[in-house]
């Protein structure tokens, strides 16, 4: 940990040698990511709520699929801009260094412009939280943490599923998107309101429903099965065919010649 405090300094101090940048980026993120607030806010004004879900607790859901993008984001971007690395380099470099190479991945890029996002998150969260009528008590507080952690890690475990690609195809696939931007933007609504066979998909194969859907019923008290605040934790095991696919992809690696 200590080492990436020192990859994450050098790199701050780098950023703020173009503050006035950084500032307009961080403020152009936080502005244009509303537009999705602002259809989520006509969609409600019109009909009031959406299989049975009111506009404050559509807001939750959004604000946890938002915060836990943004975080996957801001400190995995390593992995979302593997293919540069492998062009430029950049990974036969990171072979031959004494360090494990997903943790050189992970230091090699902090994209802290994305705070933007995370900060129009938090800022949905003052609202959504007091008026979604959730009576917060230790459990739900520890579920929400939960959704947010582990929605970050499942993100992530997409980005690593793109990078793994990468090892292949050399550029990245764009299709990862469907599930990473695509994914954000799916749960800015609970994963139920698409339909079974939608949440189906989200629940077993890209597990977002696991962190989003099931929890956030507990949440707002819809089902009192207390099983459920432990489901974003079963979404971790999507992790595991990443890990894989990682190690698969590693070993096919041969040197761009760059």
């Amino acid at each position: 940990m200590r080492l990436y405090f020192r990859y994450f300094a050098i790199y701050l101090r780098g950023l703020m040698e173009y503050r006035a940048s950084f500032v307009m980026t961080l403020l152009s993120q936080f502005v244009s990511s509303f537009t999705g607030v602002l259809a989520v806010y006509f969609m409600m004004e019109r009909f009031h709520t959406v299989e049975g879900f009111t506009f404050p607790q559509v807001l939750l859901c959004f604000a946890t699929v938002l915060m836990a993008f943004s975080l996957a984001e801001c400190f995995f971007r390593g992995f979302d801009t593997f293919s540069s690395m492998l062009g430029n380099g950049q990974f036969d470099r990171m072979l031959v260094r004494p360090r494990g190479i997903v943790f050189q991945v992970v230091a090699s890029r902090v994209d802290l412009s994305r705070l933007g996002r995370l900060l129009q998150a938090v800022v949905i969260f003052c609202y959504a939280l007091p008026a979604s009528g959730v009576s917060w008590t230790p459990d739900k507080v520890l579920t929400l943490v939960l959704m947010v952690v582990c929605g970050m890690l499942v993100f992530s475990g997409l980005f690593i599923i793109y990078a793994s690609i990468c090892f292949f195809t050399i550029q990245g696939l764009e299709f990862i998107n469907i599930f990473t931007d695509g994914g954000r933007e799916f749960g800015q609504y609970p994963f139920v309101i698409y339909g079974k066979e939608v949440l189906r998909f989200f629940t077993y194969i890209v597990p977002l429903a696991l962190f989003q859907y099931y929890p956030f019923l507990y949440l707002i008290g819809r089902s009192r099965w207390r099983g459920y605040m432990l489901f974003p934790l079963l979404s971790l095991l999507f992790l595991i065919p990443c890990a894989v696919l990682w190690r698969v992809g590693l070993r096919h690696y041969r040197s761009t010649g760059s």
